[in-house]
């Protein structure tokens, strides 16, 4: 089982992409893995056959348990049984489930297995549910403890609550809300929730952050966009003006384009930065690469492709990963300005207020104009105070000046 979620000690495999005796090619996605943020395609380090499962669908599985067996070209049951002899007590120490009841298959006896339970009661008032199929029940007005699981010891996983939601599960009833005594409601703390608590936690705690302000005139910009979207067969976001801008910036001070690491400063030649989605279960932060080779229509068939499988929980591993820099826009809530806190290993982030009409100094003149506050905070380990001033100074020149996207 791959580390997919940094810091996670154990997945789900959601569903086999490949059936035993497959073959498979390098970079082949070969299974589902359901985390506390996403379901990832695990792909194939190296090309072979899929020889046997050792995790069935819907197992929870330790981060670095073995979930099956790959043969080399030429190779068969004779190494499989080698093998499964060989790993007998590793694979008996993981927690590998039985087959779901709907398609049983056999399973050799070194793997240790654990019986499906009936109900989901085993553990007094705890509801055994996987993250995205409570999100899933939520969405669809369901109660998760009128949903027979079928996964490893009765836990409840995704085709159940897909199954309730088509008619499939005669289980499901309603069942009316309670509301405890007093004028509070204990909400249980999620997986994302509790990932997004220790990241942070460990961001604000361990990184030297400090920050820097500038009120930028987006007139010129904002009528741009408008003229652009008048023209254009895909309208852009802001938010997509202001990647292609952070990522320009990036050109005229590639110093700024770091993070921090133990041993050095490691220094990017492309621009990856990571956009914060809200979604149902918290903030996940889809990276978009390459944003300095993209045209703004490139960069908003990315953009908007990322922000729509994060919110349906769809996105790979490699794209929840890397980048050097976060851009956070909480401008479309009414927020005026913000200071966001880092996404580590990454260096920055852009913390992005919304456009307000204020007055204004231009050519000695006061006039009414379209003001947007940015905020960038920084790992002062990797970043200098000048260097980010230099970065800002040009971000704001950029923004406030659009007509070198034309060029």
């Amino acid at each position: 089982m791959p580390e997919v979620l940094a810091n996670a000690t154990e997945a789900v495999i959601s569903k086999w992409l490949i059936k035993e005796g497959d073959l498979f090619t390098l970079g082949q996605a070969i299974a589902e893995v359901e985390t506390e943020k996403a379901l990832v395609e695990v792909p194939a380090e190296t090309a072979g056959i899929l020889g046997k499962y050792l995790a069935q669908d819907g197992a929870f599985v330790q981060v670095g348990a073995p979930i099956a067996i790959l043969l080399a070209a030429g190779e068969g049951q004779t190494e499989i049984d080698a093998l499964m002899a060989e790993a007998g007590s590793t694979v008996a120490a993981a927690p590998v489930a039985a087959p779901v009841v709907e398609t049983p298959a056999p399973v050799a006896a070194p793997v240790a297995v654990a019986t499906p339970a009936s109900k989901n009661t085993d553990h007094g008032d705890r509801l055994f549910i996987s993250p995205l199929s409570r999100r899933l029940a939520k969405e669809n007005g369901l109660d998760a403890h009128s949903i027979q699981g079928t996964g490893p010891d009765g836990r409840i996983i995704r085709r159940d609550v897909e199954a309730a939601i088509a008619g499939k599960s005669s289980a499901v009833k309603a069942v009316p809300v309670v509301i405890p005594a007093g004028s509070f409601t204990d909400i249980p703390h999620s997986g994302m929730r509790k990932a997004i608590a220790r990241r942070l936690t460990e961001s604000k705690t361990t990184v030297p952050h400090f920050y820097l302000s500038a009120p930028v005139l987006a007139d010129d910009m904002l009528n741009f966009r408008t003229k652009y979207n008048e023209w254009a067969p895909k309208k852009v976001s802001v938010t997509d003006l202001i990647l292609k801008t952070v990522a320009a910036s990036f050109v005229d001070v590639p110093q700024a384009n770091v993070i921090w690491t133990d041993t050095a400063l490691r220094l990017f030649s492309d621009v990856d930065i990571s956009i914060a989605v809200a979604t149902d279960n918290g903030l996940i932060t889809p990276v978009v690469r390459g944003i300095n080779h993209m045209s703004l229509a490139q960069l908003n068939i990315s953009t908007s492709d990322l922000i729509d499988r994060a919110r349906n929980g769809r996105l790979k591993q490699n794209e929840i990963e890397g980048g050097s820099f976060s851009v956070t826009n909480l401008g479309m809530y009414g927020t005026d300005e913000f200071s966001a806190i880092l996404n580590p290993p990454q260096s920055a982030i852009l913390a992005v207020g919304g456009a307000k009409q204020k007055p204004v100094v231009i050519d000695g003149e006061i006039k009414i104009g379209s003001v947007i506050n940015f905020t960038v905070s920084v790992d002062h380990r990797a970043i200098d105070g000048a260097v980010a001033a230099q970065w800002l100074a040009a971000f704001v020149k950029r923004f406030e000046n659009p007509f070198w996207l034309a060029i």
